[in-house]
């Protein structure tokens, strides 16, 4: 018994542009002013100071408070906001 395939079935099965080997041009937007150069929330420098403060504070107290880790707890939790707010 012979199958009888429709045009949309035929369409289906036909590999896309992509496998083909074809490029697809893209629009850059690298050098329109107009679009920020990163993603993510815009934070004035106070608040994402606000958001290291806090984070250093939480990684403090998860050791336990012990001194000397104060400037590692400061630049590890401004790494992580930084990360987090898509600024590095």
């Amino acid at each position: 018994m012979q199958s009888i395939q429709t045009r949309s079935q035929k369409s289906k099965a036909a590999p896309k542009m992509a496998d083909r080997g074809v490029a697809v041009a893209s629009r850059s937007t690298r050098n329109n002013s107009d679009v920020p150069s990163r993603s993510g929330p815009v934070l004035s420098e106070q608040e994402r100071e606000r958001f290291v403060a806090q984070a250093a504070y939480y990684r403090a107290e998860k050791r336990g408070f012990a001194p000397g880790f104060e400037l590692q707890d400061w630049v590890e939790a401004e790494a992580e906001v930084l990360r987090l707010i898509g600024g590095a």
